[in-house]
């Protein structure tokens, strides 16, 4: 981590002090939020530890920085080993004379977006005037139950072709607008942001990354984890309100009708949390859960270790267990993990399952039929609709393979991390 690292770590003394960088901090429950915004690392601190790199800041040296940590608590700490850590999160910009590199910092979507441009995301009013819409709508629906659409809406043109294409270029263009929803909102809160390709399960998804959202007010935090929900509900609402003045069976009708569908299909796929969703991050914040699903795939895996080891399962008694991770949690997360954990499990299971006995056979059968309804023995709209099948729903999965394998090596859990 520093410029001597090829001959070893380098040696903190007493007298040592450090430069660092930039840092922010936020107290939650008992623990401190401590982190670096440029570089969107952040780490769960106690009480003393907030305060040692407080002192540490204000270019006290290590010795200085260990004797008013013990008139303070009257305990004694060693922070040599914890200005190396501080190193290693990359905190220090200098130890001593001695500069530690820097990485270069991940990119932003939209860097040239700034907090003060889009500071009406946060605003109190907006939640208002959602609500308004959301409400405005539910009353037309009351009265006009008819405009609520079902499967066949999206079917509003003949050429299958024309469907699928537009079916795309729509679904994907109310995945961009509700990403950068999140990125808005989290801007406005002067965080970041990355908006890039990932996958949940057998799900292609667009994320928004937004680490750093962990520091501010938890209104700030709730409205970036909801924003996307919230355009979708608001665009919903918007074209009900726009259905209930159109003629019924013109094609404005019919494409409102299927633009509709299209954006409240999403939503189901929010209470998905055992996919990290956005109702997830709202779940993990409500619960005061630091990693409520690493916690809970650890919880699940030493559950299912156990039960291999039971003898009523067959497994060998004599086996020395593992520890109980959750033990470590506070009662509060641990209770939150363990029940959590079960949704895991269960959601993940169901899940797969849909994915072998549905979704896996009517993509094939779908892309085998494509790649058959292609020739010169057939007619232009049949091989325009096999082409059509294949570069969209083939398209598909293969980004979806090669984002899972690109994103593989980089997987971590943030406190943050939407």
């Amino acid at each position: 981590m520093t410029d001597t690292a090829a001959q070893g770590p380098l040696r903190i003394e007493p007298s040592t002090s450090v430069l660092l960088h930039d840092l922010a901090a936020r107290r939650d429950r008992d623990e401190w939020i401590v982190g670096r915004m440029a570089t969107r690392t952040f780490v769960a601190l106690p009480a003393v530890g907030a305060r040692a790199v407080a002192l540490l800041g204000e270019g006290l040296s290590v010795a200085r920085a260990e004797e008013s940590l013990r008139d303070e608590t009257g305990e004694e700490f060693e922070l040599a080993d914890f200005v190396r850590d501080l190193a290693a999160l990359g905190f220090v910009a200098r130890i001593g004379d001695c500069p530690v590199p820097d990485g270069e910092p991940p990119r932003a979507t939209l860097p040239w977006l700034r907090p003060r441009q889009v500071g009406f995301a946060l605003h109190p009013a907006l939640p208002v005037f959602v609500g308004a819409l959301l409400v405005a709508a539910v009353v037309v629906l009351i009265g006009r139950p008819d405009l609520l659409p079902d499967y066949h809406d999206l079917l509003w043109s003949p050429h299958g072709s024309v469907v699928l294409v537009s079916g795309a270029a729509a679904g994907w263009t109310l995945v961009l607008a509700h990403e950068l929803a999140h990125l808005v909102t989290a801007r406005a809160a002067g965080v970041p942001g990355r908006i890039r390709l990932g996958t949940r399960l057998q799900f292609l998804v667009m994320q928004t990354d937004i680490s750093g959202i962990e520091l501010a007010p938890r209104r700030h935090r709730l409205t970036a984890y909801l924003a996307g929900v919230a355009l979708n509900l608001s665009v919903a609402a918007s074209l009900i309100l726009v259905l209930a003045w159109s003629d019924i069976g013109t094609t404005v009708h019919q494409l409102l009708s299927a633009a509709l569908l299209l954006t409240l299909l999403p939503l189901p796929f929010q209470l998905m949390v055992f996919t990290r969703t956005d109702l997830y991050f709202v779940l993990q914040d409500l619960t005061g859960c630091r990693n409520l699903y690493g916690d809970g795939r650890a919880y699940a895996r030493y559950i299912y270790r156990r039960a291999l080891r039971s003898p009523r399962l067959g497994g060998t008694a004599g086996t020395a267990p593992t520890s109980d991770p959750s033990t470590r949690l506070p009662p509060h997360e641990r209770r939150a993990v363990r029940v959590y954990s079960v949704v895991l499990v269960v959601g993940t299971v169901a899940c797969l399952t849909f994915m072998a006995t549905v979704t896996l056979p009517v993509d094939v059968t779908l892309l085998v039929r494509a790649a058959r309804g292609l020739g010169s023995g057939h007619g232009l709209e049949r091989n325009a609709d096999s082409a059509a099948v294949l570069i969209i729903l083939g398209g598909v999965n293969v980004l979806w393979a090669v984002t899972r394998w690109r994103n593989r090596p980089s997987r971590r859990s943030a406190i943050g991390d939407r």
